[in-house]
């Protein structure tokens, strides 16, 4: 990815997430709604927030009548390569191995997380050959 993508505050993620779990065009009740147990925003909050993710290129907007709707400009998938390989650059000196050992170390992933990264490894290199 040619432009790297900027890091999304918590608050923003949220609203990308639940974004990109529709799918689809989504109003901001709609988005308000899914977060009610996360946040507690008014609608004009909500409003600016959602504004800042349009500038930062991040959403379209879409007039549908009197009401608007919004849909992602940056796919799930691109975000999460940007900021891992960020994370791993930033963090870990773009060792894997390191993040790995952090992981496993703070008990984030055990044995069996690392079993199936094992089999990934090996499916990815069969792959590539």
């Amino acid at each position: 990815m040619e432009n790297r993508l900027k890091r999304l505050p918590d608050a923003e993620l949220e609203i990308m997430l639940v974004i990109w779990r529709n799918g689809q065009l989504v109003s901001s009740s709609y988005i308000l709604d899914q977060l009610r147990d996360k946040r507690k925003w008014s609608l004009p909050s909500l409003m600016t927030v959602l504004a800042r993710l349009i500038d930062k290129g991040f959403l379209y907007c879409e007039k549908e009548g009197r009401y608007n709707r919004y849909c992602s400009a940056v796919s799930e998938s691109e975000y999460k390569e940007s900021e891992g390989k960020s994370t791993l650059i930033k963090l870990f000196g773009n060792s894997v191995q390191d993040m790995v050992m952090s992981l496993y170390n703070g008990k984030a992933i055990n044995k069996t997380d690392l079993s199936e990264l094992r089999e990934l490894i090996d499916k990815v290199e069969k792959e590539e050959t």
